[in-house]
């Protein structure tokens, strides 16, 4: 049977500190949700490949019972990221858990986690209303942006922190410290200095490039193709960069 591609995802994945991934699970379909987990592995190996993931069931009706949670956690590790953990929940919650042979750890702060509204009522059946005459077609939507728009770090990223830029491009506008990592769907722009590593074109982009007004990444990559600061020219430490790709070569050289 033909699977339509614009369902609603099981699970939401999001980005936190310390380079731990929650997984939220939204619907029980653990076939679905590992095959979405292989796809994002597939698509940023070096963002998702053997990372660290809390699985979280606290969208779900109910917990879900041992035999349905153990398949999920063998197919997220079949799939190529690592379970650590689940996330804190209900004294069910904390039983399977411990079934499971997983600690619990508290709840994961993530960009979702704002207040979500809860679902409104639906409104009561209404009598239908009398045919109207027929209207002027309305004039058809506007063509979406083809890129969300970039996201803008206000603060320093410090040591141990990760940084995500889904499908849009990275802003700091302070430091990156050592330690940390920034990473983008598209191009990153730190105005301060880069002290950590930072991975643009993290799905594939070679367009993407990483600019710093003070340089002494760790790391530098772009789509895939990476530099060590062994690997940077000396004369290049502590200035103004920028990092494109080209020829399937990373290129380095000072911004005027």
């Amino acid at each position: 049977m033909a699977v339509a591609n614009d369902y609603e995802q099981a699970g939401e994945l999001k980005i936190g500190q310390v380079g731990i991934a929650n997984l939220r699970v939204r619907t029980l379909d653990v076939e679905q949700l590992v095959r979405e987990m292989h796809e994002r592995v597939e698509r940023a190996p070096k963002l998702f490949g053997r990372a660290a993931v809390i699985v979280d069931f606290s969208a779900l009706a109910r917990t879900p019972d041992q035999a349905s949670a153990r398949a999920l956690i063998d197919g997220l590790r079949k799939a190529g990221v690592l379970p650590v953990a689940l996330a804190y929940g209900t004294s069910d919650n904390e039983a399977l858990a411990q079934a499971l042979g997983l600690p619990v750890l508290a709840k994961f702060r993530a960009q979702y986690e704002r207040a979500e509204p809860a679902p409104a009522a639906a409104p009561p059946p209404r009598e239908p209303a009398p045919a109207a005459a027929p209207r002027k077609a309305a004039a058809p939507p506007k063509a979406e942006a083809a890129r969300a728009p970039g996201r803008v770090q206000k603060a320093a990223v410090r040591s141990g922190q990760q940084l995500y830029a889904e499908d849009c491009d990275l802003t700091v506008l302070s430091a990156v410290g050592a330690g940390a990592e920034v990473i983008a769907d598209g191009s990153i722009h730190v105005y301060g200095s880069l002290r950590g590593r930072a991975l643009a074109g993290a799905r594939g982009n070679v367009q993407a490039r990483i600019f710093c007004r003070e340089f002494h990444a760790e790391l530098v990559a772009i789509a895939g193709h990476y530099k060590v600061l062994d690997d940077i020219p000396d004369q290049l430490r502590g200035k103004a960069v920028q990092v494109w790709l080209e020829n399937d070569q990373l290129r380095l050289a000072a911004l005027e």
